[in-house]
């Protein structure tokens, strides 16, 4: 999506935070903008009467479906599915929390699929499109207290890079987005240190630039993305050892 001009962009949890960020962003470089999530007035909020705004509970296959269908009503087809939509609670494995693990389940994962039975087989069919699901960098290594929320961005993660190479010989690119700590409503009752923490604005230019350059992958901000990297390479005991220590601490 090397320019947005013109696009038709579908951003799926788009009511606060990146989604409504990236909204206006892309709308601002000259995208034709729809905008879905569970509240309707939110919806307005951000709209403000510039957007298709489509109510929509992603954990609702038949729901989500028509909703795709509104869109495509509303715009034409769809160019770009952008998936924004998350669910974030913290519990650690001392203290289990099976309905929780669940509701991140459903929300992270069955609903991300709902979106991408809703718009992926179309643009399989035309042969172009673009999908970009936006993961986290805390799907990169296990830490203390993401155990639900880690485990769903890891397995966000590794879906879209295989949906990548299965769909690069049908026209439709994919790419994945790793944010950082940004500030939304989903940070805000975090109780623990949340470096180089920046703005929902920042991180909505930051993916309006990196799909501009046609990146695969956008992970922000520069000095969490080279942690995170770094992270990866760390051998499981060095990194178990880390974490232990982290989490005695907290």
């Amino acid at each position: 999506m090397s320019s947005v001009v013109g696009q038709r962009v579908w951003l799926v949890g788009a009511s606060s935070g990146i989604g409504a960020a990236l909204a206006e962003e892309l709308h601002h470089r000259g995208a034709q903008v729809a905008i879905s999530a569970r509240r309707p007035e939110r919806l307005a909020e951000v709209s403000r009467g510039r957007f298709a705004t489509v109510p929509l509970d992603v954990i609702d296959r038949a729901a989500t479906r028509a909703a795709a269908q509104d869109v495509r009503s509303a715009l034409g087809q769809i160019d770009t599915v952008i998936w924004c939509a998350g669910y974030w609670q913290t519990f650690a494995a001392t203290d289990w929390q099976a309905d929780e693990f669940a509701r991140h389940i459903e929300i992270n994962l069955l609903g991300l699929n709902n979106v991408i039975d809703a718009t992926v087989p179309q643009m399989v069919t035309a042969r172009r499109g673009h999908f970009v699901g936006i993961a986290s960098v805390a799907g990169y290594r296990g830490l203390s207290g993401a155990e639900a929320y880690g485990a769903t961005k890891a397995a966000q993660i590794n879906l879209l890079e295989s949906m990548r190479a299965s769909l690069s010989t049908r026209g439709v690119a994919v790419t994945t987005v790793c944010p950082g700590f940004v500030r939304t409503d989903m940070t805000a009752t975090n109780s623990f240190p949340m470096p180089f923490i920046i703005n929902a604005d920042e991180a909505a230019t930051d993916i309006a630039d990196g799909l501009a350059a046609d990146r695969p992958e956008i992970v922000f901000p520069r000095r969490m993305a080279v942690t995170m990297k770094v992270a990866r390479l760390l051998p499981v005991r060095a990194w178990s050892a880390l974490t232990a220590r982290m989490a005695r601490s907290s």
